[in-house]
């Protein structure tokens, strides 16, 4: 099996060398696509304005993760299959159980285009959403599904490039479009004055950009693993499998989001201010979120690939050194986040109340991303295992159920923002509990054997 400096062998070497010289570029990359998002809120803070800043990361921006990440987050079970099929040396494989799951994403993304055009306006609706943001949120939406195709086959290529080892390339691709994506942003709303639409079309146009370098790299490349053109077709070639690792972690990605949304109804209940302050969080704290998802990739192509090659011992020792590395990383990052928090503030919006109200919601967060370590490292390692079923159970239950019951009792009796922010916290304690136990006595390693089966 072909593998040159692209790719990397994650089945030999110091375990947690190989771990991080392969999580490196995946968090340097997500850590990119976050100083783009302070830059987006940035520019439409400023700009356009606090209304627009809430019309963009209020409910279109809960709406979007819903559905976008449903699909997105099934890409990850193809991912695993990939990984163990090339860690088993069957790179002919990897070429066909690729081109299926590009060719069925690109229907599903065409399918979710026309859907989001016509129900932006209801989802809308649902959330309750402020009657200033709506026409500003709906507009956003439109724009974005129209690049919906596009953005689910560029994380299937991103996820393709990782399970066989090579994070650097979707890394550089990332970094040239959110460059690309801060100079349209600043052409399109400060020079041309197109206000949230500049925004959406400088994003989707440098998600474009980044697709087609992907399946550039893809199909010229001189690895075992390039792909053809006559492998993008429907086929029953391992699609199986990957549904069935990718359907759970779609259905827990909407879960998260369909808890968060209700969340975001009571955000809404709170004023337009608190709406903003929501959606600022995420540009201040999403390094955090940003560099804990970039470890859990890693993690789980790591254990893919190891299962695949029968190596055991390195997935049992992926498991300790990555709980360390993760739990080094969330309190180095605690402390830098709240550090540098009102500075930053003061550089992405002028509005003191939303400055306030912002630090406020992170320190009820920031201080206990800690207790996300056991979620973040267990979860991947199943994945990777294909153990898709039961982390999703864990995760229904102790995250989104929990938090569905704290927001209709507890927050309708104590209608503040301290009961609503600590929610998060409490949810994240309890499923950790959950998920360690299970990891203890379950047999999630037999799974991995059922992933190779076509």
């Amino acid at each position: 099996m072909r593998k040159t400096l692209s790719s990397r062998d994650l089945t030999t070497g110091v375990v947690w060398k190989q771990l991080l010289i392969f999580f490196l570029p995946i968090a340097a990359g997500t850590c990119i696509q976050q100083l783009y998002n302070a830059v987006d809120g940035m520019i439409v803070g400023r700009f356009v304005g606090t209304v627009a800043l809430a019309a963009v990361g209020g409910s279109a921006a809960q709406i979007i993760t819903l559905l976008i990440g449903f699909f997105v987050a099934i890409t990850t079970g193809a991912s695993v299959v990939i990984a163990q099929i090339y860690g088993a040396g069957r790179t002919e494989d990897v070429q066909i159980a690729a081109g299926n799951a590009i060719a069925v994403f690109s229907m599903l993304g065409v399918l979710l285009t026309v859907f989001g055009l016509f129900a932006s306006r209801w989802m809308l609706t649902v959330l309750q959403t402020p009657e200033d943001t709506i026409a500003g949120s709906l507009l956003y939406l439109r724009i974005y599904f129209l690049g919906v195709p596009f953005i689910l086959i560029l994380n299937m290529e991103s996820n393709m490039l990782r399970a066989v080892g090579d994070s650097f390339s979707p890394f550089l691709f990332m970094v040239i479009g959110c460059i690309s994506n801060i100079i349209m942003d600043a052409v399109f709303v400060i020079v041309f004055h197109w206000g949230i639409a500049g925004v959406a079309i400088a994003t989707v146009a440098s998600q474009v950009l980044n697709m087609f370098l992907l399946t550039w790299k893809l199909m010229h490349t001189e690895e075992s693993y390039r792909l053809h053109f006559r492998e993008f077709r429907l086929k029953g070639v391992y699609l199986r499998n990957m549904l069935r690792l990718g359907i759970p972690s779609g259905l827990q990605s909407s879960m998260y989001s369909l808890s968060n949304m209700l969340i975001q109804v009571g955000v809404n209940s709170l004023g337009t201010v608190v709406v903003a302050s929501w959606a600022m969080t995420s540009k201040t704290d999403g390094i955090f979120w940003a560099v804990s998802n970039a470890l859990g990739a890693a993690i789980t192509s790591f254990v893919g690939q190891n299962l695949g090659a029968g190596r055991e011992d390195r997935v049992k020792a992926c498991v300790r050194e990555g709980m360390i590395l993760s739990g080094i990383i969330s309190v180095s990052l605690s402390i830098l986040i709240m550090s540098f928090a009102k500075p930053l503030l003061h550089i992405l919006t002028t509005d003191p109340a939303v400055i306030s109200t912002t630090y406020e919601m992170m320190l009820y967060f920031v201080p206990f991303y800690f207790t996300w370590t056991v979620i973040e490292v267990l979860s991947a390692v199943l994945r990777g295992a294909g153990d898709a079923v039961r982390p999703v159970v864990i995760i229904g239950f102790g995250i989104c159920l929990f938090r569905v019951i704290w927001i209709a009792t507890l927050f309708r009796w104590i209608h503040t923002l301290p009961v609503l922010c600590l929610c998060y916290v409490a949810s994240w304690v309890t499923t950790g509990i959950a998920m360690f136990l299970y990891f203890r006595k379950g047999k999630w390693m037999d799974q991995g054997r059922m992933v190779l089966e076509k």
